[in-house]
């Protein structure tokens, strides 16, 4: 597009900042000026935002002001004038309670960044679990052109002879390190090793479903999502998708033509094939919300009940993300499940999904199976409903025990987190392997923010004797690198009133994945006998963002989001950002 006649060419939106004929675009030129530029970038060109997570508080995304300089060299060669900003960053493992509590807020922050500045496109860089979705969620409000570069994931980890998968790998060696079986040594060693450079985890966690479902969607270029954080090519994509950016806005391609219901369909069927983090679940919904798109969890169930699982990938699966790049990453995932996509739809490339991935290849076949030989015939995310979950929950079947997915047994109740901790490593927990684990108040206004504490440890006497999973049941998330039989996001949760609210211990609960059920085996008169007895807790937060986010959430079923921020009326391929 660089030649493109000027008669031609749209419109800038930057130019209502550079180029009226008032004091106000002098003393913006000025400013800019004084940053050392020279007055030619003012002149037709393109201010492209580089929309960058970095943070030292973040290492997922520690590496991102090397990938943003990448994406600046692409611009200038396409002719743009590319122009930094910071947003806050979303560190998984440091952020209390959670991250999710902040997702909605950094969702803002990139919103109403974008529409204040002179900015006619955007690259987003991102990486850890909600910056991804924070970032597309903030694009798709302000609806001008964008495109995603993810950082990709960290190099795989390595302990001995052996591969290790962040999150997934750590959470198994420390049961043995809780245990007595793994020595204060070689736990110093792990440590050491699992997590060896910048990058996001490298399993099949929360960060590379989400990157991954953003190239699913058309928001990234095609391969894009996959490439490891310190391999040059990560950065040969960054430049190319700076090149790229400044086509977009002559093109005046915006997230609201590639973030249609057909693209958001493609993301959960890939979702199921590549079987990703229940937390995608979550965050597709609060996206679909942005758009005015009607999307429920029916569709997921729809989708994954059609959808052959073939990624065989942590926590789910055996290799890594390293090895799923090397073996073709989710291009190759996408040939081979084409026949169920969208093939028609468009992505940021300018071209349709089936023209980006017609001619993937497979490389190892142990890695990505074909859709005729899958390694699980569903999706990895179930949905269930029940009396226990009327507006749904969620459970990821193939990290599950195959013999739990169909289980009735007795509640052991925690009626929040810190009982949870305070009595799971008790050596006379009143416990069995048939035991169901609940644990209550853990939701998006519990909690609050909806934190992932839904992968109940085991409690300690039964990993003592060497019982390795059981059922467990919660209204939390748990990260994408967890795995055992558990179900999670139950809706509506329990702060709110929802059933789960009323489970005592000793009460049966059933447990059907294949007939999508869970069920609080009682008689109806007396749970509606309890439902009646129930007194919310008083708010956790009085104040701030914390008293917001109380306020103006909303739950699981319908993504988190805050409810002023969905869209109002149903997509009609208009712009709604108001720009």
């Amino acid at each position: 597009m660089g030649d493109m006649a000027e008669s031609s060419r749209k419109a800038l939106r930057s130019q209502e900042w550079w180029a009226q004929p008032n004091y106000e675009s002098f003393t913006r030129r000025a400013w800019m000026r004084a940053e050392g530029f020279t007055a030619e970038v003012f002149q037709n060109r393109p201010v492209i935002g580089i929309c960058n997570s970095w943070s030292e508080l973040n290492n997922c995304n520690a590496h991102l002001r090397t990938v943003a300089e990448a994406v600046k060299r692409g611009v200038w060669a396409a002719g743009g004038f590319p122009l930094e900003f910071p947003t806050i960053s979303l560190g998984e493992v440091f952020m209390r309670p959670t991250t999710m509590l902040y997702r909605n807020l950094m969702a803002m922050d990139v919103e109403e960044s974008i529409r204040a500045n002179p900015l006619d496109g955007v690259v987003l860089l991102c990486g850890c679990d909600k910056t991804t979705p924070a970032q597309l969620m903030g694009a798709a409000s302000a609806d001008i052109p964008a495109i995603m570069v993810p950082g990709g994931p960290m190099l795989s980890g390595q302990w001995k002879d052996r591969k290790l998968g962040s999150g997934t790998d750590g959470r198994k060696l420390f049961d043995l390190f809780r245990t007595g079986r793994l020595s204060e040594e070689e736990w110093c060693e792990i440590e050491g090793g699992i997590s060896r450079s910048a990058g996001h985890c490298t399993v099949m966690g929360t960060a590379s479903t989400m990157t991954s479902l953003a190239e699913a969607m058309g928001m990234t270029l095609t391969g894009c999502a996959n490439v490891p954080a310190p391999d040059s090519r990560r950065l040969a994509m960054a430049e190319m998708s700076g090149r790229r950016i400044v086509d977009l806005v002559w093109e005046d391609v915006r997230p609201s033509r590639i973030l249609t219901r057909d693209a958001l369909e493609n993301a959960i069927t890939v979702d199921m094939a590549i079987g990703g983090s229940t937390n995608a679940v979550v965050h597709l919904l609060a996206i679909a919300g942005r758009l005015g798109i009607d999307l429920t969890l029916d569709d997921f169930d729809r989708i994954s009940r059609r959808t052959p699982y073939i990624a065989n990938v942590k926590p789910s699966g055996e290799y890594l993300m390293e090895d799923f790049f090397y073996a073709g990453g989710l291009p190759a995932v996408m040939r081979e499940i084409l026949p169920l996509l969208h093939g028609d739809a468009l992505t940021v490339t300018g071209k349709t999904v089936r023209e980006n991935v017609e001619t993937a290849e497979c490389h190892r076949r142990e890695v990505i199976r074909t859709a005729g030989e899958p390694l699980y015939r569903e999706g990895g995310t179930v949905i269930l409903y029940g009396n226990l979950a009327p507006d749904g929950a969620v459970i990821k079947q193939t990290a599950a025990s195959p013999e739990l997915l169909q289980h009735t047994g007795a509640a052991y109740v925690f009626e929040n987190y810190e009982q949870m901790r305070a009595q799971i490593d008790s050596e006379d927990l009143p416990v069995t392997r048939d035991t169901v684990l609940v644990m209550k108040n853990c939701g998006p206004k519990g909690a609050p923010g909806f934190p992932e504490w839904g992968h109940i440890p085991m409690p300690r006497a039964l990993l003592k004797q060497n019982v390795n999973d059981m059922v467990r049941i919660s209204d939390a998330r748990m990260s994408g690198t967890s795995f055992g039989t558990v179900v999670l996001h139950v809706a509506p949760e329990a702060a709110v009133g929802g059933p789960l609210a009323i489970v005592r211990t000793g009460d049966p609960i059933e447990l059907d994945a294949a007939g999508r059920g869970i069920e609080l085996r009682l008689p109806d008169g007396e749970i509606e006998r309890r439902l009646a007895e129930f007194q919310p807790a008083p708010p956790k937060y009085e104040r701030g963002y914390g008293r917001l986010f109380l306020e103006h959430v909303t739950q699981a079923n319908l993504g988190c989001d805050f409810d002023f921020l969905r869209a109002r009326l149903p997509q009609a391929g208009a712009h709604h950002g108001g720009l």
